[in-house]
Parts: structure tokens; sequence; C-alpha cells
């Protein structure tokens, strides 16, 4: 018995750490950042990059010279630096500090995206500016050419980015 569960666990361990770890994709660009990352469990600003394939996006805070945080979020998963590869659920549970976020949130945010499918917007000529008041959330999200901006003044997460191109 305990054979059997010492090969189950070995075995969830492998398909964990693949799932991390699978094919990279070909970038097809990759853009110079100033990047903020601030939740209950992470605090990271410096520069950094924000690399995107045809479905997914790595982002990349470095100090010093060495990287210090990486993200690469695909369509099932966020793999994190300090917590391997969680669901997008989990990510959001365990990183961002509300599981009540949408799955699809932190990609929409770094590829500057509307979230919550434009719920409290208002667009100007080169801008849009989201105001998410829910159970739970308190959201101000800003977008422009250089800049884009979330705040949630409940969870206390802070994500900035400044496009240094």
């Amino acid at each position: 018995m305990k054979k059997k569960v010492k090969i189950i666990a070995l075995a969830s361990l492998i398909a964990t750490i693949s799932g991390c770890v699978g094919a990279m994709p070909e970038y097809k660009s990759s853009q110079s950042t100033m990047i903020v990352f601030k939740t209950q469990s992470m605090r990271y600003a410096d520069q950094g990059f924000i690399s995107r394939a045809s479905n997914e996006t790595k982002v990349e805070i470095y100090g010093s010279g060495q990287a210090v945080m990486r993200l690469r979020i695909t369509p099932s998963q966020v793999c994190v630096t300090k917590f391997a590869c969680l669901s997008k659920k989990e990510f959001n549970k365990k990183v961002l500090g509300n599981s009540n976020y949408p799955e699809t949130l932190i990609e929409n945010i770094f590829n500057g995206n509307r979230i919550f499918n434009s719920e409290g917007i208002s667009d100007s000529e080169d801008s849009f500016t989201q105001n998410i008041v829910k159970a739970g959330m308190s959201i101000y999200y800003y977008k422009d050419s250089k800049k884009i901006e979330f705040n949630d003044t409940i969870t206390g997460v802070k994500i900035k980015v400044i496009n240094m191109n």
C-alpha cells in the first residue's frame, strides 16, 4: 500500500513539474519595462521584460542583472518562480489573494487588455480606465500607450507596467 502511495505521489510531482518546464514557445515580441508587482506574498519593483508568444506571456523582473521573478502565463496555468505552476484559479487565490478574480485577469493585465468584460469602463482617445467595485474587491485599472496600472485597494494588489521603449 505504501509503495502505491509513493508511486502516485511521484507521478503527481512529475506531472506538475513537466507542466512548468514543457516546450517553450517562440516569443514573437519582447518589451523592456519597469514593473511593480506587489501582493501579500510577493513584492518586486524593478526593470524587466514582457515577452509574448501566440498563446503565452512571460514576465521577468530583474534585480542586479539576475531574474528575481518569472511568471509564465499559459492558457491553463501560471508558473511562478516562488510557487511552481498553479492553475489560474489557484494563482488568483494564493498569489493575488482573491479567488473571485476572473481566471484571465493576470494575462489581461500584462497584455493591456480590458478586464471583467469591460465592466466600469471609461474610454478616451488613447487610453481606458476601469473602476470596478464588487464584494471583496475595489479595483482601479488604467491603460494607455506607455503604462498599465492595476490596483485593488481591498486585497492590496498593485501591478504597474511602464513601457521603456
